[in-house]
């Protein structure tokens, strides 16, 4: 039995990725869930899979289910379509698609190809992460909820357009230019 190891980017930042271990007896639907996983994103959305050429260009397509547009070619199922039967080229790519609104965009790229199976792994297996994956539904901060905490204490709004008011002055007798004013005979009024 064979262990497929697929790396998984980020479309928009290749320095963001996630490596999945699956057998090549598993189908695509356990990929899909494994990436979504993977990347902490829900499973509320539909979904697909396109067999890639090395330039990333879209082939056949692999979905959970045959959707409401125009193909060129019936859809593979991803229930039905064992991930080994798809593998043409040692460095086999996919091109993963969720959500079709927000269009959340993933190379799968195959890195690795082993015939040893761990007994102590349960696959599919995410086995490696790399950077900050995309937030699905807003922005991911480093902080995530103790941020609002942070936010509380310091009272991180007070300074409307983010500027505090530390070094305004409202006297007369202080000048930004140095006393310019008094030799140029203008008055200075704040």
């Amino acid at each position: 039995m064979a262990v497929l190891k697929f790396r998984v980017y980020f479309e928009e930042d290749d320095a963001v990725y996630r490596d999945i271990s699956i057998l090549h007896t598993q189908n695509f639907m356990e990929l899909h869930f494994a990436i979504l996983k993977a990347y902490e994103f829900d499973n509320k959305h539909a979904a697909t899979f396109y067999r890639s050429n090395d330039s990333w260009q879209r082939g056949r397509e692999i979905s959970i289910q045959k959707y409401d547009k125009p193909y060129r070619a019936e859809p593979l199922l991803m229930v039905d379509t064992m991930i080994g039967s798809e593998i043409i080229d040692p460095n086999q790519k996919f091109v993963y698609v969720y959500d079709f609104v927000r269009n959340w965009t993933f190379l799968v790229e195959l890195i690795n190809v082993s015939k040893d199976v761990s007994t102590r792994i349960t696959y599919p297996a995410i086995i490696r992460v790399e950077g900050i994956g995309p937030q699905q539904y807003g922005t991911k901060s480093l902080l995530g909820d103790k941020f609002v905490d942070i936010e509380e204490k310091y009272d991180l709004n007070k300074g409307a357009e983010g500027f505090g008011t530390e070094g305004d002055s409202d006297s007369d007798d202080e000048s930004d230019d140095d006393g310019m004013d008094e030799e140029l005979g203008e008055d200075h009024e704040e």
